[in-house]
């Protein structure tokens, strides 16, 4: 065995509904000895994100479910501490989908590992508006929403980082924008930082109303990122050949029964001949381009371009804690954890 001691968050038991104390608990282990080929990462940076959740529930979705007893997964920023592969040397920096944990150990030839090329922004930010969340945004609108200019395009959970790079991207594109957040805060930094035309405050009570008034022209592209009752208030402004990328819907995460969750896809299906183009997508469906996109995004970062906001919490310790405060939005922006320096 190596000198390290591995500190990771496992499933001890599957959550029903929201997460309880001891769903998710802290395990150590002993780092063993590197094999030939393999690499040793220590994580810097962990990613927490909803789809997360619908991984911890014993039923088969778009992948598959947390083992109990398995590391939670997520993305990770990690810098090679020891290698046995040609591939990488110490102190390359990395993304991998290392999971909650503090090291890992990945064959040199391991698939969705990608080198951090320095673009002058923060290496966290490859986690966030320059890593999958950002290319979830930019793949997502660009491939399946299809913005044209003068269109009005909506996104839900318009602060986070999916959100941020929908609704910059679709502003450049020429577009109307108009975001749908969770309070006044998130609202006014929609509108006055990242360059929106437009927030509504679902919290507010006026959800109907004040939607129909930010969008006068009616909905043109709708990015689904929460569903619930936002999605009923944009069915009713969707106009005729409109297109809806699912990227997910947090709303029913927590759900004690995912059976009984009234999905988009009924919401959208139930339309008849008005219903909307609309598909649940994967980042994955654009791998081949994942370098070109995450260089894309990077480069808009640090040219001011692309602007983000993050929350962040310390220690692995943290992670739990931090991770059921974002499936309520208490978190502004990307949720990150910071595990090492």
């Amino acid at each position: 065995m190596t000198a390290h001691t591995n500190r990771k968050v496992v499933l001890n038991k599957r959550p029903q509904g929201e997460i309880a104390d001891d769903d998710l608990v802290i395990r150590e282990e002993p780092v063993r000895e590197l094999k030939d080929g393999e690499v040793l990462l220590k994580t810097l940076w962990l990613s927490l994100d909803p789809y997360m959740r619908p991984r911890m529930n014993d039923s088969k979705g778009y992948m598959d479910p947390i083992e109990i007893g398995a590391t939670i997964v997520g993305e990770s920023v990690g810098r090679v501490i020891e290698s046995k592969s040609p591939n990488y040397a110490v102190g390359d920096v990395v993304t991998s989908y290392s999971g909650w944990q503090e090291y890992s150990i990945i064959p040199g030839d391991a698939p969705m590992v990608y080198k951090i090329k320095d673009q002058g922004v923060p290496l966290q930010a490859y986690l966030g508006v320059a890593g999958m969340p950002g290319r979830t945004g930019y793949c997502g609108l660009t491939y399946v929403g299809k913005p044209k200019a003068g269109e009005t395009v909506v996104v839900s959970a318009a602060s986070g980082p999916v959100g941020t790079v929908v609704g910059q991207t679709a502003k450049q594109m020429g577009c109307r924008v108009v975001g749908v957040a969770g309070g006044e805060k998130k609202c006014r930094y929609v509108v006055e930082e990242l360059g929106f035309d437009a927030c509504v405050d679902y919290k507010a009570g006026n959800l109907e109303a004040d939607l129909k008034a930010a969008c006068p022209d009616g909905i043109d592209v709708y990015f689904e990122n929460v569903g619930g009752e936002v999605t009923r208030a944009v069915a009713k402004l969707l106009n005729k050949g409109s297109r809806v990328p699912v990227c997910g819907y947090v709303s029913a995460y927590n759900a004690e029964d995912a059976s009984k969750v009234e999905t988009p896809f009924h919401v959208f299906g139930a339309m008849g001949e008005n219903k909307p183009e609309h598909r649940f997508f994967l980042v994955t469906e654009w791998q081949d381009q994942h370098q070109e996109i995450t260089a894309h995004l990077a480069e808009q970062i640090a040219s001011g371009k692309l602007k983000y906001s993050e929350t962040l919490a310390e220690g692995l310790d943290n992670a739990v804690g931090a991770f059921k405060g974002m499936l309520k939005g208490k978190n502004f922006g990307k949720q990150l954890v910071h595990v090492a320096d």
